[in-house]
């Protein structure tokens, strides 16, 4: 029982740094390094439902009119599921839910 608590409250810290970081990175002042990690997580993870660079059909949610001042629900999304999508919290870190949102945000390169 108190293994489990200390779970819990282990998860909720690190979701609580993570929104907290999320946070500082409103406007994409992300790091060329980390959108190109979430657009590598991206194309392995969420491709499938949300189409290739976030063109996708429509059952996944458009991710280019994703609220970009909700970070938070973001966060909850990808670690809870919603609706129809699963939870991911089980096999992507915090780290790497932050790396998705930073590609989201900055959305794709322009060459």
């Amino acid at each position: 029982m108190i293994r489990g608590a200390i779970t819990t409250l282990t998860t909720l810290a690190l979701m609580c740094a993570s929104v907290k970081g999320f946070a500082q990175s409103p406007g994409g002042n992300f790091l060329p390094e980390q959108i190109k990690k979430g657009a590598a997580l991206y194309a392995a993870n969420c491709e499938s439902c949300h189409g290739v660079r976030m063109l996708g059909p429509q059952w996944g949610i458009d991710l280019a009119t994703f609220p970009r001042d909700r970070p938070d629900r973001f966060l909850d999304s990808v670690t809870n599921g919603t609706k129809a999508m699963p939870p991911w919290g089980d096999l992507l870190k915090p780290v790497d839910i932050q790396a998705l949102w930073s590609y989201v945000v900055a959305g794709e390169p322009k060459n």
